[in-house]
């Protein structure tokens, strides 16, 4: 497909889910098999399962929804940084990319060494410390990726980090496959469902390595 990575989580029956929010549930409503005369299926799950968005309503009261979003902070040139830091990023380790205002990136973590979809919720996954959220604030980076099901983490830097990311504007992609996929410059496309009102959606995205 011309270089294009699926960098989207297939989603599946029972797959793993935010603690607290509703698993996903796909049901086959009719069915060649009983006598339909097509397939019509069910799916039933919370906004932020699998690879998905969040948009400042997510966080802050009166926050821009998702359905708003300008679609060109999702499309476009792409940074994806590989982060060795085994436990959370943190600005020392983002300070030496230099980061620029407008800058899309993705950030590649242990995380994406494993078939994370396929095991249970690992609340010890690599995620966005406070800091480092600050930090992309203050280089007004304009879209943050992570590949797992959230930038903050499940104990700590939670709220902090979204609010952070979400108060400079800042639109968030969680849940990305970026096993395989090389450090450096490409192309992104992501688009989330266009939800009136949202402050979360599933998305499909795809990369598209460029020359460094």
């Amino acid at each position: 497909m011309n270089g294009w990575i699926d960098i989207s989580v297939t989603l599946s029956d029972g797959m793993v889910h935010w603690p607290g929010d509703p698993p996903i549930r796909i049901r086959v409503d009719h069915h060649f098999d009983h006598g339909d005369p097509c397939i019509v299926s069910r799916l039933d799950m919370g906004a932020h399962t699998g690879t998905h968005m969040d948009a400042p309503l997510h966080f802050l009261p009166g926050g821009q929804s998702l359905d708003t979003m300008p679609l060109d902070a999702t499309v476009g040139p792409t940074r994806v940084i590989a982060i060795q830091d085994p436990v959370s990023i943190k600005p020392e380790e983002l300070r030496p990319h230099q980061l620029r205002p407008g800058e899309r990136v993705l950030f590649q973590t242990r995380n994406s060494r494993r078939e994370w979809t396929r095991e249970p919720f690992d609340p010890d996954f690599v995620h966005i410390s406070a800091p480092a959220a600050q930090h992309l604030a203050d280089c007004g980076v304009r879209t943050v990726g992570i590949d797992y099901l959230s930038v903050g983490g499940h104990e700590r830097d939670g709220v902090e980090t979204h609010r952070l990311l979400l108060e400079a504007g800042i639109w968030i992609i969680e849940g990305l496959d970026l096993r395989g996929v090389m450090a450096g410059p490409h192309e992104l496309v992501c688009l989330p469902l266009k939800i009136l009102g949202s402050e979360g959606a599933p998305c499909r995205a795809i990369l598209r390595p460029l020359p460094a």
